[in-house]
């Protein structure tokens, strides 16, 4: 049986064909219907030869006949008042068997009234429709079954399939095996589940049985002759994902895991899409609890603006921000390519052809100033900004051209404009800084807490700070990827080197978080959870390849630490509101003190370091 349709809506590889598309739709609902009025020809005299004690002497049979077909006449209505015969049910699913149910019922209990008040009259016993009901609904039941079992021999994979073994006999584990042996082209065949719950260690899930619990792997899968590793659990965190790697690899088999269940939900994946561990899925964290409430109430109905809008964090921002129905929602960038992606990702299109798209330099103040002014923002998230730390180092200029006076540029366009809620996108680095990056985003941040003393009451600008995002353009991981698609060698800066990481979605989620709960002025440090080791990073990735790839050490960058710091030596933090946010104040830094002399012997100063 099914598990609901909850399930039905997790199972289904594509929407149903109307019914005069679907083939031999009349022949087959004509023959259920054949059954089930059949099952009322047999039941009817069969509960009368009951009812006399199997004294057929004593019945008038020929009332008895015309009754039952009068009783499958009524289970045709019945049966299309609760669209049995429409195409509406899978064989063998609750709602099915709820529908047959209701419909019996109603038609048994109207021929029980029926008889109570014509039976004698007619010779038919008043008794005759309670004892056959019984037995009308085990014959639809049973030969629905039937056809369901038929149906299921029918479309079992084929031997060729890879013998699967399957962790999690769970909801989500029941409702892959049922696709996996209900689908005649999956590259997949269950043979064994692992559960690591005692109450589930004699269960058997549609054939399958469970064999034993995690540490039973090895065993198991000589017994079974399995080649892959199924992981069917909601969420398996990074350290639990990396110990069933690990496991698994050593004994030769392929790990594989579900999509991501927001993707089945919107339609983006089918459950039965496994695809096999990635580096994200070893480093990434457990999933954020997001209050919603407090995002919307600042984002729903109000003008937003995105600077860098084309980039990695500024479209996956826009991304989130659309689904809180802003009023308007414009992205800023200087790429073309990029805003032609964004709108894609957000509104389905890449016309180039609306207002939302904003072609603009952070650098041109004047241009800056228009669009403010045009677009009237209420909320502003600014991501635009240089951030490849090693370029930044020869160039620091560029830094202070875009980082620096283009955040000016942002800010007072913003200000003037009458902007509520101003958020920075800020980065680990400017915690102590030592590098060009660093001292840029540092400045930026002391700018947007000098212009929160400036803007009008209510008026909040706030700076976010975290690390490196998985992911994000000319960021580690696509790089080590892309040198292990080359055959390598990975280059490590220092076997001791170490990382926060938060993948995109996340990052943006808390960055949307703070900017409901930043308090003016504040900096904002999201919870990047422990640091990695870079070095175990870049193993991972080659071990997951399969490749054998040499690592070579090229030692730390100028302005590069050996480990980030989020939070600064001088600075306090309190978590006063979210459990992954921390609050922390830094000293403002008045733009008309802003000098390129000091910056300037900022950086040479840390080229000394």
């Amino acid at each position: 049986m099914e598990l609901g349709p909850q399930e039905l809506a997790l199972d289904s590889d594509r929407e149903p064909l109307p019914e005069a598309a679907q083939p031999h739709y009349v022949l087959r609902r004509g023959m259920q219907f054949l059954l089930d009025i059949f099952g009322w020809l047999l039941s009817v005299p069969f509960a009368t030869w009951l009812r006399y004690e199997f004294d057929g002497s004593r019945i008038s049979w020929l009332p008895i006949v015309l009754f039952a077909l009068a009783v499958a006449l009524g289970q045709y209505v019945t049966g299309h008042l609760f669209a049995l015969y429409r195409g509406r049910y899978n064989y063998g699913t609750f709602e099915e068997v709820r529908a047959v149910s209701w419909s019996a019922a109603t038609n048994g209990i109207f021929f029980m009234l029926t008889t109570l008040v014509i039976g004698p009259l007619v010779e038919v016993p008043r008794s005759v429709i309670i004892i056959a009901l019984p037995f009308a609904l085990v014959w639809m039941f049973g030969t629905r079954y039937i056809k369901r079992l038929f149906l299921e021999r029918k479309r079992k994979p084929s031997n060729d399939a890879a013998p699967t073994i399957i962790y999690g006999a769970g909801y989500l584990g029941e409702v892959l095996v049922r696709r996996m042996t209900t689908d005649p082209e999956s590259k997949y065949r269950p043979v064994a589940f692992l559960d690591d719950s005692k109450t589930k260690s004699n269960l058997e899930l549609r054939g399958v049985p469970v064999s034993g619990t995690f540490k039973d792997l090895e065993k198991v899968a000589q017994a079974t002759g399995a080649s892959t590793l199924v992981v069917a659990i909601g969420y398996a965190d990074p350290t639990l994902l990396q110990n069933i790697v690990d496991s698994a690899q050593n004994i030769g088999l392929d790990v594989k895991v579900l999509p991501v269940l927001n993707h089945v939900l919107e339609g983006a994946s089918q459950l039965t899409d496994l695809r096999t561990v990635n580096i994200e899925d070893l480093i990434s964290r457990p999933q954020i609890d997001t209050d919603v409430e407090s995002i919307a109430g600042y984002l729903t109905g109000k003008r937003v603006l995105v600077t860098g809008a084309g980039g990695s964090i500024g479209s996956e921002l826009c991304v989130q921000i659309s689904r809180f129905g802003p009023r308007e929602l414009s992205m800023l960038d200087r790429d073309e390519t990029a805003l032609q992606a964004v709108q894609i990702e957000t509104a389905g299109s890449g016309l180039l052809d609306t207002n939302s798209l904003l072609l603009a330099d952070i650098r041109d103040a004047e241009a800056l100033k228009k669009i403010f002014s045009e677009h009237n923002p209420e909320v502003v998230f600014h991501a635009a900004a240089l951030k490849h730390l090693p370029l930044l180092e020869k160039y620091p200029d560029e830094a202070w051209k875009t980082n620096v006076l283009g955040t000016l540029n942002v800010l007072r366009a913003a200000n003037a404009a009458g902007v509520e809620t101003f958020v920075n996108i800020s980065t680990d680095k400017a915690a102590d800084p030592t590098s060009v990056l660093g001292h840029s985003k540092r400045l930026a941040e002391k700018l947007t807490a000098a212009i929160a003393d400036e803007t009008k009451k209510g008026a909040r600008y706030v700076s976010v700070r975290f690390g490196n995002v998985i992911g994000s353009r000319g960021s580690m991981l696509p790089t080590f990827t892309r040198l292990i698609e080359r055959g390598g060698p990975l280059t490590v800066t220092h076997p001791q080197v170490s990382r926060y990481f938060m993948t995109i979605p996340e990052a943006c989620q808390l960055v949307l978080q703070a900017g409901g709960i930043g308090r003016s002025g504040e900096v904002l440090i999201l919870d990047m959870g422990e640091p990695v080791s870079i070095l175990d990073v870049a193993k991972r990735m080659i071990r997951l390849s399969g490749k054998k790839i040499d690592i070579i050490f090229t030692g730390l960058r100028d302005g590069e630490k050996l480990h980030e710091s989020l939070i600064g030596e001088n600075e306090t933090a309190s978590r006063p509101f979210h459990e992954l946010i921390s609050h922390a104040r830094i000293g403002a830094l008045n733009p008309q003190d802003l000098s390129h002399r000091e910056w300037q012997a900022t950086v040479d100063r840390a080229g000394k370091l």
